[in-house]
């Protein structure tokens, strides 16, 4: 029970950071555009980036341990 809590309040705090989090490339990207640049993450922003990667460390290894303790 209180893992799904955990889990919940962790998959929001996800989400919010890849809401958050810039993109430089856009549409133009998909269409053939220049989506070549090289992006140096500063401040909030890369605060926000490597929440996200730890974030979803998190996420992945709650479901897998939920996943053995049901079994």
């Amino acid at each position: 029970m209180i893992l799904n809590i955990v889990q919940i309040c962790i998959a929001l705090s996800l989400s919010l950071c890849i809401l958050l989090q810039h993109r430089t490339s856009g549409l133009t990207a998909t269409f053939g555009g220049g989506g070549a640049t090289f992006v140096q993450r500063r401040g909030a922003e890369k605060f926000i980036f490597v929440a996200t990667i730890w974030l979803a460390v998190l996420f992945f290894t709650l479901s897998v341990l939920q996943w053995y303790i049901t079994f």
